[in-house]
């Protein structure tokens, strides 16, 4: 019997992966390898507590409410000091944005990056075992190192980031980054504790079939917006898909082809996700691997935030698709 057929391969861990890729990175002095390592590792303690959510206390709201005033969940909380913990002994990141936290956390004047990070999207789907992740970007800061923080450290264009990715907790768990030459996803093997290159230079499909849209507030939409989702339902071959969890929507769509979009409306007027640590990562994947997104006029990428917990409209996928809906905007 060939030995193929009594041990298939696994893949290429990641660990691996990311030393055989380091000279991609524009400063390759090992810095930001360790970075996406110390990513991966808090990671994986937060799934080993969301597997558990269940059997311990750490299932529901807090009682309090985040810097964008949503309703804290306690799963949050602890995502997001399991991030924060290993963030900081890592020694590489100068300061975090976390959704979590009103202002960015000053973690290491030596250090030479600036992390934005949600650390548990669609937190509140937990308590009905829903997919949720983890969204984050990297950027290099700009003023120099053992200095104490500025505003253009932390205040970036997404066009800016060196990295990004995402942290998917759902039937297996799976992490997807880029570092701006291509996207690749490595799934979580719990047995052996490491993250296997699963999906290779993923490519996002140019056209699809999903539109994603919350419409429960559909009636506050902008005409533009509701005209296209008319346009969506109208097309036979269309369907409807919304999780209510960005990571798995944005996962789902990137694997299959479609289009997310999460539109202003009145009781949002300026949008309700976060450009700097939700969409800004997210637009930067989807580009690498081949789609686009937009707040319906600008590319997400070179939108110029002034402000930490600035919101934006979101559309985001294959790019034949979001193109249509621009034409509507």
């Amino acid at each position: 019997m060939e030995q193929s057929r009594i041990a298939h391969s696994i893949g290429i861990a990641l660990d691996r992966f990311i030393k055989n890729n380091q000279e991609q990175f524009q400063y390759a002095s090992g810095e930001l390898s360790q970075l996406l390592r110390d990513i991966a590792l808090a990671s994986k303690v937060v799934n080993r507590e969301v597997n558990k959510a269940g059997l311990i206390d750490i299932m529901g709201a807090l009682g309090s409410q985040n810097s964008g005033g949503d309703e804290q969940q306690k799963l949050d909380v602890l995502a997001n000091i399991r991030f924060t913990r290993a963030l900081t002994k890592g020694g590489e990141v100068c300061a975090l944005i976390s959704e979590e936290s009103e202002s960015f956390v000053d973690l290491n004047n030596e250090g030479k990056y600036m992390i934005a990070i949600d650390p548990l999207d669609g937190s509140s789907n937990i308590d009905v075992n829903v997919s949720i992740g983890t969204i984050f970007s990297i950027y290099r800061r700009k003023s120099p190192t053992g200095t104490p923080i500025r505003e253009e450290d932390i205040l970036q264009k997404g066009s800016e980031q060196v990295a990004s990715g995402y942290i998917l907790y759902g039937s297996s768990t799976m992490l997807v980054y880029t570092t701006g030459h291509g996207v690749n996803g490595f799934t979580y093997e719990p047995t052996l504790g490491e993250y296997f290159l699963s999906h290779p230079d993923l490519k996002m499909p140019e056209e699809g079939k999903i539109f994603s849209v919350n419409e429960g507030p559909a009636n506050s939409f902008p005409a533009a917006v509701k005209q296209y989702v008319q346009y969506c339902k109208d097309k036979e071959t269309y369907i409807a898909r919304y999780i209510g969890s960005l990571v798995a929507d944005f996962h789902r769509n990137m694997l299959k082809g479609g289009i997310y979009i999460y539109p202003a409306n009145s009781h949002n007027p300026k949008g309700k996700l976060r450009l700097m640590y939700e969409c800004n990562a997210l637009a930067f994947i989807a580009e690498q691997a081949g789609g686009k997104a937009t707040d319906g006029k600008i590319r997400i990428l070179d939108i110029q935030p002034t402000t930490l917990h600035q919101r934006t409209p979101f559309y985001v996928g294959s790019l034949r698709m979001v193109e249509k809906a621009e034409s509507f905007c």
